[in-house]
């Protein structure tokens, strides 16, 4: 697990919102940019992960030394900060609707943007990158709720019951998606291999509520459709509780 907002935060700040050190000087322009070095570990961290992104080896799917990376970025740290800053800013974050519309369209982007670059679930929020992705978001969701006519106070926490249960549940989606991949078993074999548990370990009587539940069907699905249930029911009950507040 790694962690936002760990690096330096004066060159964090100065590198999300771009702002130049000193005037570039002469001579021979430099061999990548910051752009393109963000872009590189994005794709390095979509393909074999956020653990597998060093710096080694995202400095030799550029064609550089390691070193030339750090006359960019001062490590892996605000590297981190910088890629889900930019992923943040992918976000379609454009206003139709009602509020619950935008909440909904959010959602939804929200989950394919998880889809696109699953490293994201890896990474604590809890302290976030301040770029202009993490201010899009906030913004546009709190305009959307803006038109609840909720208190400031309760505006701003609805804003951040939003944020915790889609990235939460966009998370859980997205690792049911690349499991598969990841671990080089399908959903079906890992079931599977555990059948024996409900055969001779699972005791209906000491969980009847379990039992009963099964025997009604109420898991007659698989993980992955169970996740994507949770997922419609929780944002649907969210934003009728903050209908019913409004």
């Amino acid at each position: 697990m790694e962690r936002s907002g760990g690096g330096d935060p004066r060159e964090t700040l100065r590198l999300l919102w771009r702002s130049p050190r000193s005037r570039p000087g002469r001579g021979r322009p430099p061999k990548v940019s910051l752009d393109k070095i963000v872009i590189a570990a994005m794709t390095l961290a979509d393909r074999d992960g956020l653990a597998a992104m060093t710096m080694d080896r995202l400095a030799a799917s550029l064609g550089v030394g390691t070193m030339t990376l750090y006359s960019h970025v001062p490590g892996k740290a605000e590297l981190v900060d910088l890629m889900v800053d930019s992923a943040w800013q992918e976000l379609d974050l454009t206003r139709s609707g009602s509020w619950r519309d935008q909440i909904e369209h959010y959602a939804r982007q929200n989950v394919a943007l998880h889809e696109r670059h699953p490293w994201l679930r890896m990474v604590s929020t809890v302290r976030p990158p301040l770029g202009p992705g993490l201010l899009a978001r906030a913004d546009f969701l709190l305009a959307a709720l803006s038109m609840t006519g909720l208190p400031a106070a309760e505006m701003s926490a609805a804003s951040d019951s939003v944020v915790t249960f889609v990235d939460g549940a966009a998370a859980t989606l997205a690792e049911h998606t690349h499991a598969e991949r990841l671990s080089g078993q399908s959903e079906e074999d890992w079931w599977a291999a555990r059948q024996v548990f409900w055969e001779s370990v699972f005791d209906p009587a000491r969980y009847p509520a379990i039992e009963q539940a099964w025997q009604n069907g109420g898991f007659n699905r698989n993980a992955a459709e169970a996740a994507a249930n949770a997922f419609h029911l929780g944002l649907r009950a969210l934003l009728d509780g903050i209908a019913a507040m409004a």
